[in-house]
């Protein structure tokens, strides 16, 4: 017997070993085990679509070889409808930067200097925050990954350009989404289409020189985007829907499925996965994962707190994560919206699932005036929403207790 209908029978009697729910039953789920602590959930609950509420479940059993067989579950999901990303688009550039250094034979480690060419740029030929005082990919890559550096992504986004960004996400089946700007950065459409030139250097040496570039193509969307009743201009309130027609665009179904990519590659079409080496992945695997306090460089004190960037399961929490616990993610928060697309273990239970969840904390509905609603709606919303889905999957009967030690990495201390 060949060895691909071995694996279509394994997987076979796998999903007859699971339980049998219906269509029905699975769009429920979600809704069910929220609908069963309203104390927990009900100020959203009742009004979901006010609150922008998004939510995808992925379960994940193991057959007799480890491999992983998934189980998706949704609430609210709408891979068209618009929310602000903020900073979960950094992933992406994270990924591409990697795969772009792989493409030309540089290491990641490869000192990266960032020169200006255009209005509103910016140099930097320094990082006092990295060993060896000197910006690169990996160094901006763990300050994206550990506590969402806005500037660490800009200089990916420029070192991988604007259109070059977008074509090969496109090109790897990822649609819903665009990346047309840097973040907290006061630049035009114009200017983000241009990205700095960068060199990079090794013993002395300019090993690689990439010139200026300028994005010719437009990615926005086909029509407008308006949100709310007013947005703030600088001191005054502008009485009319914040337009985010030309703001970034991420779709919660493609984030977890590009976490997805990270960590199983071998389980997405080939056209899907990202070109990385092995030492990539333990790389992404460990700063994902990480915390502040466990790192050496950059050092951060004890105001980046455990769950500093984990929204969901410990967000509301400022304790110390549990040690069999991890969480793989990337969060984003801005104007409002609140995100965290996550792998959780739990090493110790044989626990592993997926979970992302977006959520708008903007009662007011008015946009750029700081009062969003993070610590009282989105922080405890994410935190409950997370200790439900794993107390419910801890639970579960597996067919087969996953084997995780390729997740169990090594820590900087």
């Amino acid at each position: 017997m060949n060895q691909r209908l071995v694996g279509s029978l394994l997987a076979l009697m796998l999903t007859l070993y699971l339980p049998v729910d219906t269509l029905a039953q699975r769009k429920n789920l979600i809704n069910d085990l929220l609908q069963k602590s309203p104390e927990l959930f009900r100020a959203v609950t009742s009004r979901p679509d006010a609150y922008d509420v998004q939510i995808l479940y992925t379960q994940i059993d193991r057959d007799a070889q480890n491999r992983p067989v998934f189980r998706s579950y949704s609430y609210k999901l709408d891979k068209k409808r618009y929310f602000y990303p903020a900073s979960t688009v950094k992933l992406p550039g994270v990924l591409l930067a990697l795969e772009k250094l792989n493409e030309l034979k540089i290491s990641r480690d490869t000192p990266m200097l960032t020169d200006s060419a255009y209005v509103r740029q910016t140099r930097v030929r320094v990082d006092t925050t990295a060993a060896n005082d000197l910006p690169s990919v990996a160094h901006y890559a763990k300050k994206i990954l550990l506590v969402s550096d806005n500037d660490a992504f800009n200089r990916l986004y420029e070192f991988v350009g604007q259109c070059d960004m977008n074509e090969r996400l496109y090109r790897k089946g990822y649609r819903n989404l665009r990346i047309i700007h840097r973040l907290s950065t006061a630049m035009n459409a114009d200017q983000n289409r241009h990205t700095n030139p960068v060199r990079f250097v090794q013993d002395g040496k300019v090993i690689y020189e990439q010139p200026a570039q300028v994005c010719e193509q437009t990615f926005r969307s086909d029509s407008l985007i308006r949100r709310g009743i007013g947005f703030m201009r600088n001191d005054s309130l502008i009485r009319q829907p914040f337009d985010f027609t030309d703001k970034n665009f991420f779709a919660l179904e493609e984030q977890q499925a590009m976490l997805k990519a990270v960590l199983f590659p071998e389980a997405v079409p080939a056209r899907s996965r990202f070109n990385l080496n092995p030492d990539d992945y333990q790389f992404l695997y460990q700063y994902m994962s990480q915390l502040p306090r466990e790192t050496t460089h950059p050092f951060y004190d004890s105001t980046f707190y455990d769950s500093y960037c984990k929204f969901l399961l410990v967000g509301d929490q400022k304790t110390a994560v549990p040690k069999s616990i991890r969480i793989f993610n990337k969060v984003g928060d801005a104007y409002g919206y609140m995100i965290d697309n996550a792998y959780i273990v739990d090493f110790e239970r044989g626990v592993e699932f997926m979970l992302s969840a977006v959520i708008s904390c903007n009662s007011d509905g008015v946009f750029n005036d700081d009062a969003y609603d993070y610590d009282k709606i989105g922080t405890p919303f994410l935190g409950n929403l997370g200790r439900v889905i794993f107390d419910y999957d801890a639970q579960r009967k597996r067919p087969w207790r996953p084997d995780l030690r390729k997740f169990q990495v090594k820590y900087d201390r």
